[in-house]
């Protein structure tokens, strides 16, 4: 077993260099909701974005000042040294990492010569004066400052290669030594181009811990970054770690441009289960908890980003610890550790095969304590509760990022769900009409697309009967529903739909293909998440938007009327 005696610390680039994986696109919501969950998990940085060069990244920084409380991890902004030929305190790009409150930059350096010449297009020298002065300017404003050494691993072949470097201190150890006597708290080596085999990033992070040695530079932590392009990001980090690395970074899920970053929860999973390392904080207890979190984070993570994560993830994939019958199947009988190198509990995921009924009751105990409900020594209704979870998931419901929806659940489930209202009908419609002087449809000039909806409902004793309008027709419903809602139940009035995700379930059954709908509903207090399912994106639209008015009324405490 692990001692957990030494300490590694997990540096989370999901949202800066995830975000460059294609068709992802975290909003500022999306970012805040990611950093909770990170800093619940327990990582030591959250590497969030690039402020002052992209504006979502500065509105956030903005907003986590007075939104975001981390308790375990630092907020980490991510920029570049200084311009050639520019002064660091003079860069605007360096003012706006100050700028934007984090108490941790990370800068990203040419270490690799043949990159400072061709694509930054300056010499050594004045590459190796932006990386002094930049951290130099960062360090005195009272910032943790971190350097990533980018093509760390191909710069030093291309140095070695150089008649002009010098053998002993080739050009990416220069950098190295120069971002850490300047103050830089961590020197990160990246394999940027993912092409680096994890003997040859061993090789070389122990001669950079070597090299930092000898210049009396030991307080210089080493990180570790690397991308999946040879499919060994994860092998070639943990070779890092047994090289001197104290610093992984990665991203939830493996996300990241080309085929992606190092997978930090694999990294994870790898360190605290598999080597002496420590990666999460707290005592044995604490980081076992933090660990089991591992499966749901990954899921929650996947419905924000709008991108399921892959069934075959190591730990975390829902079919890690999948087995057919057979020869598997019969070991599995005496012993299911016999096929699983670890107990899929342990990172919260389960065994598909033979579902464990306790295990199931348990994360539904678990669950219910958040919502401040009782279930222990209840074990009927603790059964009932998982077959439905376990029937409605099937029918492609999910509740790892709808926990409003799960409470509703299991509120019915236990026969103490208000009714606040009862919906007679609802309907919705959309009508195209050409332009005056135009055909409908035509492919000269445009059409103009109106949208209503009408629901009808009994609230307080009484009947509402309203209509709607909107942009499309789930806006028009959630019109309709809030203006018949408000009469009887004011509190509504605060409710704003903040984010709805929409997915096809079973493409291959084209437009007959099952819709899942997720959405966030936030009173300017809190945010609740709801999920709504049918073969209609209008259908599965309401079916959230109905579950998202009660949830808001039940934690507001408001009773029936």
């Amino acid at each position: 077993m692990p001692t957990g005696t030494l300490n590694v610390a997990a540096y989370d680039t999901t949202l800066r260099d995830g975000a460059q994986q294609q068709s992802i696109a975290f909003t500022v919501a999306d970012k805040l909701a990611v950093a909770r969950l990170l800093d619940e998990l327990g990582v030591a940085y959250i590497e969030a974005g690039w402020p002052g060069a992209i504006p979502k990244d500065t509105e956030f920084f903005a907003r986590a000042r007075t939104e975001l409380e981390l308790r375990t991890a630092r907020l980490v902004a991510f920029g570049s040294t200084c311009k050639a030929g520019v002064a660091a305190e003079e860069d605007p790009q360096v003012r706006a990492l100050l700028d934007s409150g984090a108490p941790v930059v990370t800068v990203v350096a040419k270490s690799d010569p043949v990159h400072v010449e061709r694509a930054l297009r300056t010499s050594l020298d004045e590459n190796l004066r932006m990386v002094r002065d930049t951290v130099t300017v960062l360090a005195a404003a009272g910032r943790e400052v971190m350097v990533d050494l980018e093509h760390f691993f191909d710069g030093i072949d291309h140095a070695e290669a150089s008649a002009a470097d010098d053998p002993d201190l080739p050009y990416p150890l220069a950098v190295a030594l120069a971002a850490a006597g300047s103050g830089a708290s961590a020197v990160i080596p990246c394999d940027t181009n993912g092409g680096t085999l994890p003997h040859r990033v061993g090789e070389r992070v122990a001669r950079l811990r070597d090299a930092l040695q000898a210049a009396g530079y030991d307080q210089c932590t080493i990180g570790i970054h690397t991308h999946d392009d040879a499919g060994v990001a994860v092998a070639g980090a943990l070779a890092a770690v047994e090289a001197g690395a104290r610093q992984v970074q990665g991203c939830v899920n493996g996300l990241g441009e080309r085929t992606g970053n190092a997978n930090l929860l694999t990294l994870i999973a790898n360190l605290e289960l598999k080597t002496d390392w420590t990666v999460l904080p707290g005592d044995a207890d604490e980081r076992a908890r933090r660990l089991a979190e591992l499966s749901a984070i990954s899921r929650h993570v996947g419905e924000i980003v709008n991108r399921p994560p892959s069934s075959r993830l190591p730990y975390v994939g829902t079919k890690a610890f999948a087995h057919k019958a057979g020869l598997h199947a019969s070991a599995i009988r005496v012993d299911p550790n016999l096929y699983q190198h670890i107990d899929p509990e342990r990172v919260g995921n389960t065994m598909t095969m033979l579902v464990s009924e306790m295990a199931g009751r348990a994360s539904i105990e678990l669950k219910a304590r958040e919502f401040g409900i009782d279930t222990a020594g209840d074990h009927e209704l603790l059964t009932r509760v998982t077959e439905t979870v376990k029937t409605r998931e099937a029918a492609g419901y999910t509740y790892d990022a709808a926990d409003g929806s799960f409470e509703l659940l299991l509120r019915a489930a236990r026969g103490d769900l208000p009714e606040y209202f009862r919906v007679e009908s609802w309907r919705a419609s959309i009508q195209a009409r050409p332009l005056p002087g135009q055909r409908l449809l035509s492919t000269e000039g445009d059409t103009v697309t109106e949208t209503e909806a009408t629901v009808r409902l009994w609230a307080g004793g009484r009947r509402f009967a309203v209509l709607g309008e909107g942009n499309g027709p789930v806006n028009a419903l959630d019109h309709a529903l809030c203006a018949a809602l408000e009469q009887i139940y004011p509190e509504t009035a605060d409710f704003e739909l903040t984010d709805y995700k929409v997915r096809i379930l079973d493409t291959e059954r084209g437009t007959r293909s099952v819709v899942r709908v997720l959405i966030d509903i936030t009173d300017g207090e809190t945010t609740w998440s709801t999920v709504g399912v049918g073969t209609d994106v209008v259908e599965a639209s309401w079916e959230a938007l109905i579950d998202g008015h009660i949830v808001g009324l039940l934690r507001r405490g408001v009773e029936p009327r």
